[in-house]
């Protein structure tokens, strides 16, 4: 449509007019001068374009981009639909939105940087962990400024010299990039972190921190209660194997492994109940005591403790003692027999007492 320098309407097209009929009120006439769907200040200030809405009768809101340009006298204005601009910017602010506050509820520290490298993206956790200021981060520093920041706050691990820590720095960067980055690092005050750099669409890249001290710190308490049970039962004179709930051995001491020669470690394949049985079987005088021991290791539900004794194939004799254990384990516990320590009669595989 054509206005004149005062901004009143001069002529409009088949498209403008279909629009104002839509836009009357019920039972209002089209007369001259046309009606108006834009405000004279919205078509008046049209050169650089500018958006603006037109309300139906019904309700119904349509979005265009006015493009305004002088023709002589008269400006002439042209009215763009933008319905599905609008929607598509509104869905993504929606988006957007809901990822900004599902980023805040993350406890991981999250940072994205766009393709040159400068921060677009951060969540509540990032400035948690790292003690990071939010006016800092708002200003959309550079990846090694961020990393520089850390550093200055003894959040990162100290370099040996600071050269090479900023050339490791431009190779974290190259790694993240190519999604092959993933470090832990050992901070100065004990706490550690899990750093993930994943490449993003366009260039971007997505730096993660978490802080796994207290998964460290279960980890090396766990491995250290470990080393102590072994320590343990590697004092035992008695031979001892530990089996899991479903018949695999999980422990067993320097005695057991001398008795049986049998080294676990060395043989992870042969570690369950059927392979030690055979082990146990080859190394021993024929009976039925160690497929009875097979059953009772991989039977689940209660179970009592029993004993029985054979001769190994050098003429030793052994004692044997099955017990259950919390958690559906079984403990057996190999002692070889002094015969000069003996009071009692050998008990056979059939005289064995026992109960299932």
């Amino acid at each position: 449509w054509g206005e004149s320098e005062r901004g009143d309407g001069v002529w409009a097209n088949g498209a403008y007019m279909l629009k104002a009929m839509a836009a009357l009120a019920p039972g209002a006439e089209m007369g001259w001068p046309m009606p108006r769907l834009f405000e004279k200040l919205a078509s008046q200030t049209t050169t650089q374009g500018q958006r603006a809405t037109v309300t139906l009768h019904s309700g119904e809101v349509s979005w265009y981009d006015l493009v305004g340009m002088t023709s002589g006298n008269e400006r002439l204005i042209f009215a763009l639909p933008a319905d599905a601009a609008v929607g598509a910017e509104t869905a993504l602010r929606d988006f957007m939105q809901t990822l900004t506050k599902t980023f805040a509820q993350l406890p991981i520290g999250l940072a994205i940087f766009d393709r040159q490298r400068q921060l677009q993206l951060f969540n509540p956790a990032l400035l948690d962990l790292t003690g990071l200021p939010v006016d800092f981060l708002s200003m959309r520093p550079s990846l090694l400024s961020v990393l520089d920041a850390l550093r200055d706050r003894n959040m990162i691990p100290e370099p040996k010299d600071y050269r090479n820590w900023r050339r490791q720095l431009v190779e974290l960067e190259r790694a993240a990039a190519s999604g092959l980055y993933e470090e832990t690092w050992d901070l100065p005050d004990g706490q550690t972190f899990r750093v993930v750099g994943r490449p993003h669409p366009n260039g971007a890249l997505a730096l993660m921190i978490e802080d796994i001290t207290n998964e460290v710190s279960r980890s090396r308490r766990y491995r250290s209660d470990l080393e102590l049970g072994q320590a343990v039962i590697d004092e035992m004179d008695d031979g001892v194997a530990v089996f899991s709930a479903s018949g695999q051995l999980v422990m067993s001491n320097m005695a057991y492994s001398m008795l049986w020669a049998h080294d676990p470690e060395k043989d992870m394949k042969n570690d369950s109940i059927r392979a030690v049985a055979s082990h146990w079987r080859a190394n021993s005088a024929p009976g039925t005591l160690w497929s009875e021991a097979e059953e009772f290791i991989s039977t689940v539900g209660n179970r009592v403790a029993w004993r029985a004794e054979t001769r190994l194939l050098d003429g030793r004799l052994l004692s044997c003692r099955f017990a259950p254990l919390s958690g559906g384990a079984t403990m057996a516990a190999f002692r070889p027999i002094d015969p000069a320590e003996r009071s009692r009669p050998v008990l056979t595989d059939a005289e064995t007492l026992k109960s299932a």
